[in-house]
């Protein structure tokens, strides 16, 4: 009787590449899953949009201020042309009565 049972082969069977790969795949879908799970319980989301709520707030301030010293710059420009402009006019008054 034993004869016509099968018996087991001493050396286990090679996995095929499928096999191999279909069990790659499993243990990375749970790894993947789990990375997951830890991103949802460490309120990554939450703590994303407090920072992108600070960093807007920091620009808001940033372009508050270059604004006003964009204007500050703008006054002091157009000063200096002014005094550049009454120059050329005050010394071009003060050539004509020579030339004439």
């Amino acid at each position: 009787m034993e004869e016509n049972e099968k018996k087991e082969p001493l050396e286990p069977k090679e996995e095929s590449f499928l096999d191999k790969a279909k069990k790659l795949v499993d243990k990375a879908e749970d790894f993947v899953e789990d990375k997951i799970e830890d991103i949802k319980k460490s309120n990554v989301k939450e703590k994303l949009e407090t920072f992108a709520d600070n960093a807007e707030d920091k620009a808001e301030e940033t372009l508050s201020k270059a604004k006003v010293f964009g204007k500050k710059l703008a006054n002091k420009a157009a000063s200096k042309i002014e005094n550049i402009a009454g120059d050329i006019k005050n010394k071009t008054k003060e050539e004509d009565p020579e030339k004439s």
